[in-house]
C-alpha cells in the first residue's frame, strides 16, 4: 500500500524539480516574427536567378541535311571553310576528272582492235618529268594554305575566359577557374517513354524537348560562354581518351588522361552550338553530346552569379551591418519595502581568469 504512494510522491517531486530547473521561454513578439519573415523573403528575392536559356536555331550550330560543312561561326572556321571549298574541292574534282579522262583515252586509243601490235616503248623523258613535278605542285598548293591555317589555329590571342573540359564515361564536366571554380556536369537528355531506337527516361528524369535541341544532342547543363570572348579550352580525361568536338566553331581536341591539351574559339553570334565526343570511348560513346550556349556578357555574369561564382575583378560583397545592441532585460525582483518591480538592465558576463 505504501509503495504506490511513495512512487507517486517521488514522481511529483521530480516533475517540480525539472520545471524549476528549465529556463522560462519568453514569448516571441509578433514584431520579431514579422521581421524574420521579411528577412527570409528579402534573402529569397536577392538570390540570383538563372538566365532564360536560348532555343536552338535550326541549321545553326547543328547537323543539317546539306552535304557541305556546317555554317562556321569563328574566324578560324571560316578560313578553313574557304580552304575546303576553294582549294581542296576544286583540286579533288580536277584530279578525278583528269584520271577518268586518261583512263577513257587509254581504253579507246590502246585497245586491241586499234593496236594489233602493242607498243614496246620503255622510256619517255617528258612523261617522267610531268608525273614527278605535277604531284609536287599539287602538294605545294595544299601545303601553303594548310600551314597558314594551322599557324592561326595554334596561335591564339589572349584568352578572355578559360574553361577546363573533362571527359568521363559518358558525360562531360566543365570547370570555370576564372569564375570561382564553378563546376557543372553535363549529361545527355533522354527521350520520352515510347520513343523507339533512343534512350528513354525512367523515374523522375527530365525528358528532352524541342527547346533543348535535337535528339541525342540536347543536354541538361550547357557550357555557357559570352559572345565575342576568346574562350580557351583545356581538355583532359578521368578515364579513357575522349575528344571535344564543336564543328560550327572548327574545334576538335582530344581529352587524354594525365595530359592537358589546349584549343580555343571565339563566337560572336549568340545561340546554341552542338557537338559530340569524336573518339571511340566505350559502349555509350554515341551518348556523349556537347552543347555550348553563347550569351551576352550581361547574361553570362548573371549565370555565373546564379551558379555561385564570381566575375574577375568583381568587388567582394559588402559586410553585413553590425547588429543593434540588445534591449535591456527587465527582472521581476521587487524593491524592498515598496512592492514595485523596477527594470534592471542585465550586465554582460565578465570572463574569469
Amino acid at each position: 500500500m505504501l509503495n504506490p504512494i511513495r512512487g507517486l510522491a517521488l514522481g511529483l517531486i521530480a516533475s517540480v524539480a525539472l520545471a524549476s530547473a528549465s529556463p522560462a521561454q519568453a514569448p516571441v513578439p509578433p514584431a520579431a516574427v514579422g521581421a524574420a519573415s521579411s528577412e527570409a523573403t528579402t534573402a529569397q528575392a536577392a538570390k540570383p536567378a538563372d538566365i532564360e536559356h536560348a532555343v536552338p536555331t535550326p541549321g545553326i550550330g547543328q547537323p543539317t541535311q546539306a552535304i557541305t560543312l556546317q555554317p562556321q561561326e569563328t574566324v578560324i572556321g571560316q578560313e578553313a571553310e574557304r580552304f575546303h571549298d576553294y582549294v581542296l574541292v576544286p583540286m579533288m574534282a580536277g584530279i578525278s576528272a583528269f584520271v577518268l579522262l586518261l583512263l577513257l583515252w587509254v581504253i579507246v586509243r590502246y585497245r586491241a582492235a586499234a593496236n594489233p601490235v602493242p607498243s614496246k616503248t620503255h622510256h619517255n623523258t617528258l612523261i617522267e618529268i610531268v608525273w614527278t613535278l605535277l604531284p609536287v605542285l599539287i602538294l605545294v598548293c595544299i601545303a601553303v594554305p594548310s600551314i597558314r591555317l594551322l599557324a592561326h589555329q595554334y596561335s591564339p590571342p589572349k584568352a578572355d575566359l578559360t574553361v577546363k573540359v573533362i571527359g568521363n564515361q559518358w558525360y562531360w564536366t566543365y570547370q570555370y577557374p576564372d569564375n570561382g571554380d564553378i563546376e557543372i556536369v553535363s549529361n545527355m537528355l533522354k527521350e520520352k517513354p515510347g520513343t523507339p531506337g533512343k534512350p528513354t527516361v525512367t523515374g523522375k528524369e527530365r525528358a528532352r524537348t524541342d527547346a533543348d535541341g535535337p535528339a541525342l544532342l540536347a543536354v541538361d547543363e550547357r557550357m555557357i560562354v559570352p559572345a565575342g570572348a576568346v574562350v580557351k579550352i583545356i581538355t583532359t580525361s578521368n578515364d579513357v581518351i575522349h575528344s571535344f568536338a564543336l564543328p560550327a566553331a572548327w574545334v576538335k581536341m582530344d581529352a587524354i588522361p594525365g595530359r592537358l591539351n589546349e584549343t580555343w574559339f571565339k563566337i560572336d553570334r549568340p545561340g546554341v552550338y552542338f557537338g559530340q565526343c569524336s573518339e571511340l570511348c566505350g559502349a555509350r560513346h554515341g551518348y556523349m553530346p556537347i552543347a555550348v550556349e553563347v550569351v551576352s556578357k550581361e547574361k553570362f555574369a548573371q549565370w555565373v552569379a546564379f551558379k555561385g561564382g564570381t566575375m574577375p575583378g568583381a568587388k567582394p560583397a559588402a559586410e553585413p551591418a553590425a547588429a543593434a545592441p540588445a534591449a535591456p532585460v527587465a527582472t521581476d525582483t521587487p524593491v524592498a519595502g515598496t512592492g514595485a518591480t523596477p527594470p534592471v538592465t542585465s550586465q554582460p558576463a565578465v570572463a574569469q581568469n
